[in-house]
């Protein structure tokens, strides 16, 4: 039963009235907040991002939640990433020796190697990510969703007077 519910919520925020870009943008910024440790100074800032921006909230929330089972199995290669950029190239020691002495960058935990290597991980598969939501976005609305309006179960759903009391109540809120 949770799955459907889930599927459901995701189904409603692809039909809803938000645009494309405010769904990209909130599956964006959950991304970052589920593949990087939570207790980050940099999820912070996420998160004012996601409530000051106008991104879709519940898609940031489904996303925060998809991401952070991908982040638990891509861990060990998060930590090798970040070890490289800590540890290996060497030419950036001073550069993060000056920054870990910045007094609030220190609580942002970018010494540690998971952190590091999710962060930038994160921020690289920014854009892509973006693009690909958005235009997965219009394709849902574009095909799947005009398919599915035309059901027998979703005419029958829609003809019932549970489904107008339902349309009703929802107005109200308008």
């Amino acid at each position: 039963m949770f799955g459907i519910e889930i599927l459901a919520k995701l189904i409603r925020i692809l039909r809803s009235a938000a645009s494309p870009a405010q769904i990209a943008g909130g599956f964006i910024l959950g991304m970052i907040i589920g593949l990087t440790p939570l207790w980050s100074l940099h999820n912070l800032i996420v998160f004012f991002l996601i409530v000051i921006l106008n991104v879709n909230i519940g898609m940031a929330l489904f996303s925060f939640a998809l991401f952070s089972g991908f982040a638990y199995l891509l861990d060990p290669l998060f930590h090798e990433f970040g070890f490289f950029l800590l540890v290996d190239l060497t030419d950036l020691k001073q550069t993060w020796t000056g920054l870990y002495n910045v007094p609030i960058l220190a609580l942002s935990k970018f010494n540690n190697t998971v952190v590091m290597g999710s962060l930038i991980s994160s921020l690289i598969l920014l854009g892509p990510v973006y693009i690909g939501s958005k235009k997965g976005v219009v394709w849902y609305r574009e095909n799947i969703d005009t398919r599915m309006q035309k059901w027998k179960i979703v005419k029958v759903i829609k003809g019932s007077k549970i489904y107008d009391i339902y349309q009703k109540i929802r107005s109200l809120g308008d």
